[in-house]
């Protein structure tokens, strides 16, 4: 079959539903999982969930046609969050997973994470189940695998609350985004003790009410203003699929992924002393002080979920976390990004302490720094011109580059850095530095050689 090869990404499956995917290539895609595992069936079971897109279900009832078509049987558990297939698989007796969503992505797109064993697959994986796909020799089987329907949202829910406890009432706002989440977030919290106000946590494909992205404080206004109006103790926003955590503590400010990280981090490491805490690499140098001064094994990582959960069972580490809302637990918890999980943790620590959210992240240390910003650049490209300012930056300037994930270049007084996106046509940038004047030399310095080889 001819397709688009650019929808095999780094960590998934992801495209625009009728110019890149369909119901044709779902089914194709559903065979050559089929094929994928044919190696790893002990169970001859794997379980299939959706988001809420408005393509989903048709697409997803195509998938699973390819699935059974090679004798697998599937368990499939409808719409829900991707950390719901991940507790799934991380719970039932089964050889994989399918979650169909397009995460934060527009509303026209959709795509798929795959999952082998408990875990997603991504790089050279992904690439490799992309010529399976394409090459289309498939396992068909003489009968059909069956299909099982199950609720797997009222086990989630007792889990979680049989390891959370609030030590006091909190008035907390949730916004759904119109994703998966809102549905599963609302009674966790309520069961939890918690006073919840809801804002856009009806499922709606579409993501009428604004873009759902968490991080992005222009998709927050309206949590913002209903924290500060009802003077809740948090805000918590979700992404379309519920893998991610964003929102604002009780005066309104963003939560970024790092500070979270080093909150999260003060906590496991009061249990978990001399813990490997993992963040990435455009988290920020007060993360890693914050983590070493409370006495934990501070650890700088590639970008990307699934290649931090396989750094985590590597090392061993309790905890790690992304800028974007990545959270992931092995303490006390089963080691995915879970946004709801990691919410009902802020939660904790939160009625746990005398002091509001602000007070506490007002402790840990903070710089000037830069958002997440983008430089087109062709995708062929990208990576030659992280390669060259790497060896400008370290070879003619003499500083220490950390190469982990692209060139994180470290001044005495800040760091800036430049990846490649693993998943679009453009380099990302960011600047971190002891004062607003040096952030924008540091920055200046890497878009001036950025614009130099990039032409």
């Amino acid at each position: 079959m001819d397709l688009n090869l650019t929808i095999f990404r780094e960590y998934d499956i992801r495209g625009i539903v009728g110019q890149d995917l369909d119901e044709g290539i779902m089914t194709v895609l559903g065979k050559a999982y089929g094929a994928y595992i044919a190696g790893a069936r002990k169970h001859n079971v794997i379980v299939v969930g959706r988001d809420g897109r408005l393509h989903s279900k048709a697409l997803s009832d195509a998938l699973i046609a390819g699935v059974t078509a090679c004798g697998l049987d599937v368990i499939d558990i409808g719409e829900v969050p991707s950390p719901l297939t991940y507790f799934a698989a991380n719970t039932m007796d089964i050889d994989g997973f399918l979650m169909l969503t397009a995460s934060h992505n527009p509303s026209e797109y959709n795509g798929l994470k795959i999952g082998v064993g408990t875990t997603t697959i991504y790089g050279a994986e992904i690439q490799r189940f992309g010529q399976i796909a394409q090459a289309g020799v498939f396992p068909i089987a003489d009968t059909s695998g069956r299909v099982t329907t199950r609720d797997v949202v009222p086990e989630y829910l007792d889990d979680v609350c049989g390891r959370i406890r609030l030590a006091r009432k909190l008035k907390v706002v949730v916004d759904g985004g119109n994703g998966v989440s809102g549905p599963i977030a609302v009674p966790l919290f309520e069961r939890l003790g918690c006073e919840v106000i809801p804002l856009f946590c009806d499922v709606d494909g579409r993501f009428p009410n604004h873009h759902p992205d968490p991080t992005k404080i222009a998709n927050l206004t309206a949590l913002i203003e209903t924290v500060n109006r009802e003077k809740a103790d948090v805000g918590i926003a979700f992404d379309g699929d519920g893998d991610r955590i964003g929102g604002c503590d009780d005066q309104g400010n963003l939560l970024q992924g790092d500070r979270l990280l080093a909150l999260f981090a003060r906590s496991v490491l009061r249990e978990v002393p001399g813990a490997t805490i993992i963040g990435e690499v455009k988290c920020s140098r007060g993360l890693y002080e914050d983590i070493r001064r409370h006495g934990g094994n501070p650890m700088m990582y590639r970008t990307g979920h699934s290649l931090i959960k396989a750094k985590m069972k590597e090392v061993g580490a309790e905890l790690a976390g992304e800028m974007s809302g990545h959270i992931f637990f092995k303490h006390r918890w089963l080691g995915f990004d879970d946004a709801a999980y990691a919410a009902a943790r802020l939660l904790e620590i939160i009625a746990d302490s005398s002091e509001p959210l602000s007070a506490m992240l007002a402790t840990i240390p903070k710089r000037f720094d830069t958002p997440e910003l983008e430089i087109k650049s062709d995708d062929r490209k990208k990576f030659e011109v992280v390669e060259k300012a790497t060896r400008y930056f370290k070879d003619e300037l003499g500083l220490e580059v950390v190469t982990v994930d692209g060139a994180r270049i470290e001044f005495p007084d800040g760091w800036g850095l430049l990846r490649a996106s693993n998943t679009a046509p453009k380099l990302i940038a960011r600047v971190e530095a002891d004062n607003e004047a040096r952030m924008n030399e540091i920055l200046a310095l890497i878009k001036d050689k950025v614009a130099e080889l990039n032409t």
